[in-house]
């Protein structure tokens, strides 16, 4: 209740505050500092991910300029021979304003990874947009292999959705899902969302290629070990964890011969991305919180 609490103040919080607060999982605000931030994960032996911080653009200029800072930082990726791959929310790349033109940017956005052997993610967002996320994936990896999707447990239609992919290889990130959508299309009791993550986790292991599970949950992790050890022939899989947040972990499951790759945000829509993020997610907040003033 406390963390909910403090989670509905966070647009009164000063600035500076708020910087200190997100600077454990976003790394800063240009291209730069999420490289430079790459480089240190990977001195320590973890990939990434690099996600530029932003969705629901105004127009397609804006859209146009996401896509342009997509293809920089790829090429930055590559430059640095760094194990990472970038990670897209559709509205960012203008999903809301034109569906053709949202495709042609991931398109742009999909080659250049494919010229330079690199993945290339789409974001899901809140449950407006699912149908278009699905279409989206499926029109883009049908030219562009090398594409992958995310999926959220939370929602009730989620295995469906995992059953009706099309044919083929499919490289799915599964989340529990930080968009708290109303109980009528999804499960609201943490419990429930944990025990549809498993659920998910178990058809995504039989249905795709590769498969990331994104958790900080510990818990949840114990019962995807048992999961995978069980399966005849689990596909190659990894842990995805939020910069700054519960870094013994990432130990942990690594120390058990699992991989674990970082995602790292950056950009100047840092605060918006913040309190959007900790007030849709007070579980975010308390890790955050917690590693901020514990150091875990």
């Amino acid at each position: 209740m406390l963390h909910r609490l403090l989670a509905t103040c966070l647009p009164l919080v000063p600035t500076p505050v708020m910087r200190r607060l997100s600077a454990r999982y976003i790394s800063g605000e240009a291209i730069s500092d999420a490289l430079g931030r790459l480089e240190d994960l990977k001195a320590e032996g973890y990939p990434g991910v690099i996600d530029l911080l932003g969705e629901e653009v105004p127009d397609n200029a804006a859209a146009d300029a996401a896509c342009e800072e997509y293809l920089a930082a790829t090429e930055g990726i590559a430059s640095r021979s760094l194990d990472a791959y970038v990670s897209i929310k559709p509205t960012h790349f203008g999903l809301a304003l034109d569906a053709k033109a949202c495709l042609a940017r991931f398109r742009r956005v999909a080659e250049l990874c494919g010229e330079l052997d690199l993945r290339v993610r789409i974001e899901m967002e809140d449950a407006h947009y699912t149908d278009a996320t699905l279409s989206l994936y499926e029109d883009l990896r049908s030219t562009h292999p090398h594409s992958g999707v995310v999926v959220q447990a939370r929602l009730l239609r989620t295995p469906t959705d995992i059953a009706a992919l099309g044919p083929g290889d499919h490289d799915v990130r599964l989340v529990k899902g930080v968009y708290l959508e109303p109980a009528e299309i999804a499960h609201t009791d943490p419990q429930a969302i944990s025990d549809a993550y498993v659920s998910c986790a178990e058809q995504l292991l039989e249905r795709c290629a590769h498969v990331s599970f994104a958790t900080h949950d510990d818990v949840l992790v114990e019962r995807l070990e048992q999961l995978i050890t069980s399966a005849s022939a689990p596909p190659p899989h990894e842990l995805q964890v939020l910069d700054g947040v519960r870094p013994s972990f990432w130990k942990t499951w690594r120390t058990a011969g699992h991989t674990v790759r970082v995602y790292v945000p950056y950009g100047s829509d840092w605060r918006a991305y913040s309190t959007r993020r900790m007030r849709r997610n007070p579980e975010l907040f308390k890790a955050v919180t917690k590693s901020m003033l514990f150091g875990e």
